[in-house]
């Protein structure tokens, strides 16, 4: 396949994904709930198009000490900025028992994890393809990214910038395994550095209109 094709291909990947994630989330799901299978089959066919191998993908151990590391660093930062917003907005000390329950944390870093292979696996794959900078590509995938949390107010700056950080950490060293960890406890800690009342627990699209209490 020629890179002329390839290129086209990515284009598709970058509009297309981000387009049935939104339709699904705002429509399919109540009206054709079995549509969801698009999504592997479509991560899956993008994969072998592009020859993508699992260190393409970020699916690696080789280089885990060198991607947690850098991680770390700025889950830190990030982690600390929440914990002060928490404290300021006046937040009680201790998450409660359903959202610190191992099982809804194991749930939830499954979630991330499937959310990182969209996320850098394939999107910020395919945009450093086309715009070929680091900091361009993570841009156009924080942008993306918190697109797909409208209409959430707490959610959508702060997947916009976490999408950002995320991009540009799988680009500079490709593994999604920290920055899924990363993710899942962030997200965490933020259902409690915000009240409720702003985030609905966390939800988006049209069920962050429904009753949250």
């Amino acid at each position: 396949m020629n890179a002329r094709t390839l290129r086209l291909l990515s284009l598709v990947d970058v509009i297309g994904i981000p387009i049935f994630v939104v339709l699904f989330i705002w429509k399919l799901q109540f009206i054709a709930r079995d549509s969801w299978i698009v999504f592997p089959i479509w991560l899956g066919a993008s994969f072998l198009l592009h020859r993508d191998t699992p260190k393409t993908l970020g699916w690696r151990a080789d280089n885990l000490w060198a991607a947690t590391k850098w991680a770390f660093v700025a889950f830190l930062i990030m982690a600390a900025l929440l914990i002060a917003t928490g404290f300021a907005l006046g937040q009680p000390r201790e998450l409660p028992p359903n959202v610190s329950a191992p099982s809804r944390l194991w749930a939830y870093f499954a979630f991330c994890l499937l959310q990182q292979v969209a996320l850098n696996s394939l999107l910020t794959n395919r945009l450093l393809s086309l715009v070929h900078r680091d900091w361009l590509a993570a841009l156009f995938a924080g942008v993306i990214f918190a697109a797909c949390h409208w209409p959430n107010p707490v959610l959508v700056p702060l997947t916009f910038i976490g999408g950002i950080v995320f991009a540009w950490l799988f680009a500079r060293h490709r593994n999604i395994l920290p920055l899924a960890v990363m993710q899942a406890i962030l997200g965490s800690i933020a259902w409690w550095t915000f009240p409720v009342a702003w985030h609905h627990n966390l939800r988006v699209g049209p069920g962050y209109y429904l009753p949250w209490k």
